[in-house]
């Protein structure tokens, strides 16, 4: 059952990270469809950056700081640029929402895969995926009395810097969106531009801001699930649907990052259950698989019958903001 938890939590930060930057973007009005693609050009930079210091200095000779530093700065700066290039077609040009938010998954799955694939055919090798161990080993590092501890420490302490950085920015992002006079302008640009723009409120910055800021955390979940949930291994289309999971887990979570938390967890827990499940036919698994989709459903329709102003979505949400028709 702690083992069952652990990987539940694990893999539920992956989609907490997508969540928390989707939750963002959202709050400014912008619907990024392009989160998949993001988190997977997160990943792909990340590894690059890891790749190359590895396979440079050898893994044996890897300083800590630097074996988490260069492939978290190379997450950072990919999944920047992807919040850029959506930015810039959906706040400057007023591109579609929709169009361009999956222009980016495909766009992001596509250079993730050319780059995974480049670097396999690099090592040589005859599997079909990328092994940084030595990077990963860094990644993962626990806190050095989380064992002494039993099952307290097993459950609450026993995860890498990423998870609890992960925590952090769920809870920090609703903090500063309900408390935060930065927090009240964001949703009231998302709310009606303009009538934020008319009260002086810059909107192009907000929603680029947002945008781009929603697009690093989100990255980071493409990040932290190769170099902590997979063990350092990449391997091309193995995200599966945690793109799509960390969209639907902004609806289930009534666009509050701090519910968000828990959100992750139990799609975690949903997604591997099938596993810890004797007896289980393949019909039965992916019946279980689409259990987080089913109740995304349920919560928007229950979400939507009460109308409750604070459990709905941004009232401009996917919509483009033209100045000359205020």
């Amino acid at each position: 059952m702690i083992q069952f938890i652990q990987r539940s939590i694990v893999l539920g930060i992956t989609l907490l990270f997508g969540s928390t930057g989707e939750t963002i973007t959202e709050k400014s009005g912008h619907l990024n469809l392009g989160i998949p693609g993001i988190m997977y050009v997160g990943g792909i930079s990340g590894v690059i950056g890891a790749f190359l210091y590895e396979n440079g200095v050898g893994a044996e000779n890897m300083v800590p700081i630097l074996a988490v530093l260069i492939p978290l700065l190379c997450c950072i700066a990919g999944s920047l640029l992807m919040g850029l290039i959506y930015s810039f077609f959906t706040v400057s040009l007023r591109a579609n929402q929709n169009v361009t938010g999956l222009a980016l998954t495909t766009l992001g799955t596509g250079i993730g895969n050319f780059f995974g694939g480049s670097l396999i055919k690099l090592l040589k090798s005859d599997v079909p995926f990328i092994s940084l161990g030595g990077t990963s080993r860094y990644f993962k590092a626990q806190l050095p009395f989380a064992d002494k501890l039993g099952w307290f420490g097993q459950l609450f302490l026993s995860y890498s810097f990423l998870a609890y950085v992960a925590i952090f920015i769920a809870i920090f992002t609703a903090w500063l969106l309900k408390k935060t006079r930065v927090g009240l302008h964001l949703r009231a640009v998302g709310e009606n531009p303009a009538t934020a723009d008319a009260a002086g409120i810059p909107v192009g910055k907000y929603k680029y801001f947002a945008t781009c800021i929603g697009a690093v955390i989100a990255g980071l979940g493409g990040l932290f699930y190769v170099m902590d949930y997979s063990g350092g291994i990449w391997a091309n289309n193995a995200f599966g649907d945690l793109g799509w999971l960390s969209i639907a887990l902004v609806i289930f979570t009534v666009w509050r990052t701090d519910i968000g938390i828990l959100g992750s967890f139990i799609f975690g827990a949903l997604l591997i259950i099938h596993n810890y499940i004797t007896n289980l036919g393949m019909a039965g698994q992916e019946l279980i698989k689409v259990v987080p989709y089913v109740v995304t459903i349920i919560v928007l329709i229950v979400v939507s019958a009460r109308e409750r102003r604070e459990t709905q979505p941004p009232q401009a949400l996917g919509q483009s903001y033209f100045r000359e028709d205020r």
